[in-house]
Formats: structure tokens, sequence, C-alpha cells
């Protein structure tokens, strides 16, 4: 795999797709963690004499323009960021880009609109895909994949763009897959995989695979009631997909004949229904053990044994994935459990990865800095799937 450093890009238009893809509320970034970590590669390419061509999508546009999904903000906070002006085309392939991208001069920066917002972008269709990623690629003359957090889409701007033009890695793509490769090639041991957030079904593929490959399985979030089911224990109104009891139990059974030490939560906070204000002290719930969950009740955190539990069994690791909260951690009141996998993190010694989305959220909402943990990973989807041992589209797109 080609990286930047291998392209000759002095006065060349050169395709960047990025992975811009920030939690907005409505034009407010409320998080720029994927932002800040394109921007290196950018400003080296911009350094280097390149016309720098940003592209990327932002949430999921039905594939026409919707103005709450818009890049604008971006464009202003990358410019910001840069500390150098980024010019902004109100459309992807249309005029604006055509217009705007034609008058780059070397070193500048633009960005184009949405890219979900032509519907070749993402469509099945291998022809309309292609179609529009003959536009795309025309803009250009150079394309470097530097978003890692879509290179596990087969979408246009990912997969079949660089098949037309001479393309390369970004920075942020060499190293998410260096960091991947020591989750899973020469792994340092005790080496412990943390999974959370809502649907077991999400994380079935990855723990499938790890279970060959990690000391250690920490269970919490939405997912672990599932688990809890398995094992015969009442869960209330927990969240539950009983279809994957079975899989759940036979993941069980194996972790137990391999050796594999699966911990599951002892305790949680649980309650009748959401607090209607996320602000701290507005909730109204009750710790129980996870053998006494009532059946009008539903889990929305770990409770104190259990942060206490999973933060011991960290405290010897040499390396650990995390992916996926421990509770409801949009609300103040059930972000304990999250903040106490985060605490542990930030005080170990361990290769810390947080495996990207509402992980990586969490760690900076709850004021943790980035530099506390071994990396903070741009691509939650992407990160399991690699971490299951699938093929990328994104990144076998850029193997010559």
């Amino acid at each position: 795999m080609k990286t930047i450093d291998d392209l000759d890009v002095a006065g060349k238009r050169v395709l960047v797709r990025a992975d811009l893809n920030v939690p907005l509320d409505g034009t407010r970034i409320t998080d720029d963690g994927r932002i800040r970590a394109s921007v290196p590669t950018i400003a080296k390419l911009a350094q280097a004499g390149a016309r720098v061509i940003v592209c990327s999508h932002l949430g999921r546009p039905k594939g026409e323009p919707d103005p709450k999904y818009s890049l604008a903000p971006v464009a202003t906070r990358l410019g910001e960021l840069l500390g150098r002006p980024v010019a902004f085309a109100s459309d992807t392939v249309g005029d604006s880009a055509q217009e705007i991208t034609a008058a780059l001069g070397d070193g500048e920066v633009a960005l184009l609109e949405n890219l979900r917002f032509n519907a070749g972008e993402t469509s099945k269709d291998d022809a309309e895909r292609g179609a529009f990623a003959d536009r795309l690629a025309a803009l250009a003359q150079v394309y470097v994949s530097d978003g890692f957090g879509a290179v596990h889409r087969k979408h246009a701007s990912v997969y079949d763009v660089p098949a037309r033009l001479p393309h390369a890695a970004g920075g942020l793509i060499a190293t998410e897959v260096e960091v991947l490769k020591k989750l899973t090639e020469d792994v340092s041991r005790p080496y412990v995989v943390v999974l959370g957030g809502a649907k077991v079904s999400d994380k079935l593929g990855v723990i499938d695979n790890l279970l060959d490959k990690a000391d250690r399985l920490i269970i919490g979030g939405g997912m672990a009631y599932t688990f809890l089911k398995a094992k015969g224990l009442e869960v209330g109104r927990s969240l539950l997909q009983e279809e994957q009891i079975p899989t759940v139990t036979e993941y069980l059974r194996r972790a137990e004949d391999k050796g594999v030490e699966l911990l599951l939560p002892v305790d949680f906070l649980v309650a009748t229904e959401f607090p209607s204000d996320p602000a701290p002290g507005t909730a109204t719930y009750q710790v129980v053990d996870a053998d006494a969950i009532p059946a009008d009740h539903e889990g929305l955190d770990i409770g104190p044994k259990s942060r206490e539990l999973f933060a011991s069994r960290l405290a010897d690791a040499a390396t650990v994935f995390w992916n996926g909260p421990m509770g409801v951690f949009e609300y103040a009141d059930y972000a304990g459990g999250t903040e106490a996998i985060a605490r542990a993190l930030a005080e170990s010694s361990a290769f810390s990865v947080i495996g990207g989305g509402d992980s990586a959220s969490a760690v900076r909402n709850l004021g943790f800095d980035d530099k506390a943990f071994g990396h903070i990973s741009t691509g939650g989807g992407a990160s399991l799937e690699y971490l299951e041992g699938k093929t990328l589209p994104g990144l076998a797109a850029l193997e010559d």
C-alpha cells in the first residue's frame, strides 16, 4: 500500500477522501475529533504544493441534498484548524465543485458538499456507482484515501475512485492499520477486550474472532443483558435480543473451553423510565445486583461493583481494545460506568485503543484528553470489521 510520501503532488489536484462525519447540534459541531484527525494529511499535501480537494459524507441523507447534513460548518472548522481558508463547493460534482476545484492554486484547499447528496455514492448498482465515481475522479489527478471510518463501505469515493486515479493511503489510514495490526498480529499480553453498546448482534463477528485471540472479554452496555438472559437471569425490560441467545450461549461455552475469562456486570443502575433531562441528579433509579433486576425495570448503566470489578481486570492488561459504552452515557446519571472504564484505561500503562464511534465521543465528552489513551480510532464500524477478519473494500482498493 503506497502512502502520500510515494506521490508527486506538487501542482496537481489531489482528491482526499476524508471522514468528516462529525456530530452536529444544528450547525454546531459537538465533537471535532474526526476533523482534527484529518488535518495532518491535508496540511502535508497543501505544504507539498498540492491543490487539495477534500470530500466526505455526513450523516445519512437519502441520496439528495438535505440542509441539515450540509458540510458547510465543517468547512469553517477545517479552515480554523488548518489556519488557511477552505473554499466550499455547494455541490459534489456539479457546477460549483467544478468551478472551485479548477480555480485552486498550489497549496490551496477546497471541501466538496456531502457525497451522500448524490445517490451514486452509496448505490449497490455498479454502473450507477461507477458513473458517480467517474465524475468525482474527473475533478482530480491523484487520489488519497484518508477516511478510515468509511473503508468498510463499498462506496464510490472509497472503492471505485482509486481504480480511476493514481492513489495512496493518507497518514490517518496508515496509522489506523498499524494500530489494528497490534491488536491482531503481534499482541502484547494480557490482551483485554471491552465491548459495550446497545446490541449484541453488532458485535457477534468480533466476539467470534477474538475468542481465539483475547485473554479476557469484558461485556457491558445493552448487549450484556442478552448474555445474562442466556445464563438464566431475569433482565426485566432491559434491552434484549432473544434471537441471539443460542449464539451467546455458544460463546459462553467456547470462552470456558478456551480459558478466556468472560466478565459480565454484577450489578446495575435500573429504572422504570428514562429521565426527561440529561443533567446530573435528575434520574430516579436504584442499584440492584445482576440477579435481582425487577420485572418492570430496565438496566441503564453498570453499577458500582461492576465498575470496580472491570477496572481491577484492566489493571494488569498490556493491550486493551474498547468499543461501546457501558450505559446510556448521554444521560449524566448513567455515564458513570463508561467513565469508570475510561479512567481505568487513562491510568493504565497498557496500549489502549478506543474503537471509535460512541466510545470516542463519550471519552471526549467526559473530559478525557485523547493523549490519555494509546489511540482513539476514527472508525468504529471499520475497526470492528477489521478485528472480525473481514476484507475492507476501501483498503483492498489501495493495494497494487
